[in-house]
Order: C-alpha cells, then structure tokens, then sequence
C-alpha cells in the first residue's frame, strides 16, 4: 500500500467515522470502486483499518480531554461516596459500551467475513440511512430534550445496543447511536457528545487488539496505518469541531439521504 493510498483512507475514515456516514462501509466499498491497491480481506485490512480508527479514537480524546480528565475525576470519586452528576455520566458511558465491547468478541471472526463482500456493505449503507430517518422521527415525536445527566444505567445499554449495529460494515456508529440518543429524548447536540464520548473507549479497546496483528505476514501494513492514522486524527478533529456545532440547529436528515444515495450509487456501479 503506498503512502498516498494511505493518506486518502486516513482522510475517509477521519471524517466518515464521525460524520454518519459509515467509514467501515466506505472503507470497504473504496477498493473495489476505484481498484485501489490494498487486501481488502478481512484477516489482513482489519488491522489497519483498526490502526485508522485508534487516529480516530485519539482524536476524540484530544477534543474532549478536558470532559475525559472531569469524568474520570468525579468517577472515581462517585466510588468513594461522593456521588455527581458528572460522576454519574462516566459511569453512563462505561455502561453504554459494554454491548459493543461484548458483540465484538463474541462475533469477531463472522464480522469479518464481511469486509470480502462490498455488495452487502452497500445494502447496509442504505439501511444505514433509514436509521437515522428513525432517529428523526423519534426526535419529532418528544414534548421536551432530556440532558444526558438524567440518563439511567438502562438508558445508557439502550443506547449502546445502537452501537453494536456499527460492527457490521455499511452502519455508522455515530449514526446509529445518536439515533439511539434520540430515541432516549436527547436533543442532537447532547446525543452527539454522547455518541463521540462512548465511541472513544470501544475504539481504544478494539486497536489494543488488532493492532499487534499488522506485522503479520510479509507485507507489513505497519508503515502505512501510521501515516493513515495520524490523517485520520487529524481529520475526526475538525469533524468533531465542525459537528459539534452543526448539531445545536441540524438534525439527521441530510447525512441520511447522502448514506443511501451512496449506497444506491455503489451498487450500481459494482452491479
């Protein structure tokens, strides 16, 4: 895989993992669009794929350091008998990323036989975008937007169950579980901080155990997923910031209707 291929892949996955446009989807469907040189398998493209998304989760965790540094705080200090709202929101999203974490181990290896099939990632990617349409429609349907301080640990797995649907390539992860936040009567800004907070230790997790695998083989991807790591960081950096923002007065609609026109699209071309 040379550098610019590299660099191109960080570039999608930085800002298709935050955006709700599915960056496992993209990542897949690329290669077989625009013939892009890389192994699209699953027991070798998986690694890098998870080196893309640790630039990513590192970047999260950069844009909310300050947010992490008070959750970890009054998190621990809940522990000691001094419970707080804040306190109260760490464990929230520690409960939220148990499914995820759970699915993922048990369903490694079926998952990954995904990667091979881009065909299937395109249908996914069009389900991708009737998702967040529900999400809309739930937000329509509440009287008043919830805070996340107000989430119960029962809310919290809800929402996390969103989250196991983006194992499967062709979901989004901030798509589906800000549709989850939705449904639990968050406003969009609130569920996409919690969205980006709960993606943060999934996708640390999943690199500590993927990433020892890129010096697999002959041709080693390790050069390659740095460089496309550190675009990838750099981009889900600006897209968190721009997002952000975009969601105070913006809701699902438009990333939804981009999600299944990609997918119509792509599956015409590989057809």
């Amino acid at each position: 895989m040379g550098v610019g291929t590299a660099i191109f892949l960080g570039l999608v996955q930085g800002v298709a993992e935050l955006f709700p446009l599915s960056s496992l989807g993209l990542l897949v469907i690329l290669p077989h669009l625009s013939h892009l040189a890389v192994p699209t398998t699953g027991a070798k493209y998986l690694p890098f794929l998870t080196a893309l998304h640790l630039g990513t989760g590192l970047a999260l965790l950069i844009y909310f350091l300050k947010d992490w540094y008070q959750l970890l705080r009054e998190g621990l200090w809940s522990l000691l008998g001094k419970p707080s709202s804040t306190g109260r929101l760490f464990w929230m999203v520690l409960w939220a990323s148990i499914p995820a974490g759970v699915v993922g181990l048990v369903l490694k290896n079926p998952l990954s036989h995904l990667f091979g099939k881009p065909m299937w990632v395109a249908v996914f990617l069009i389900v991708n975008g009737f998702i967040m349409m529900i999400g809309d429609r739930w937000h329509q349907r509440r009287a008043a937007d919830r805070t996340l301080e107000a989430l119960q640990p029962k809310d919290a797995v809800r929402i996390g169950l969103f989250q196991v649907l983006a194992l499967v390539p062709g979901l989004s992860r901030s798509g589906s579980t800000m549709t989850g936040g939705l449904g639990e009567g968050l406003s969009y800004q609130e569920a996409a901080r919690f969205s980006f907070l709960m993606a943060t230790p999934i996708i640390l997790a999943a690199a500590l155990v993927e990433l020892p695998h890129l010096h697999a083989g002959a041709h080693s991807l390790l050069l390659p997923a740095l460089i496309g790591g550190i675009t990838a960081g750099c981009a889900a950096w600006l897209s968190t910031r721009f997002l952000m923002r975009y969601f105070q007065n913006h809701r699902l609609r438009a990333f939804a209707l981009i999600s299944m026109a990609l997918g119509v699209f792509s599956l015409v071309i590989m057809h």
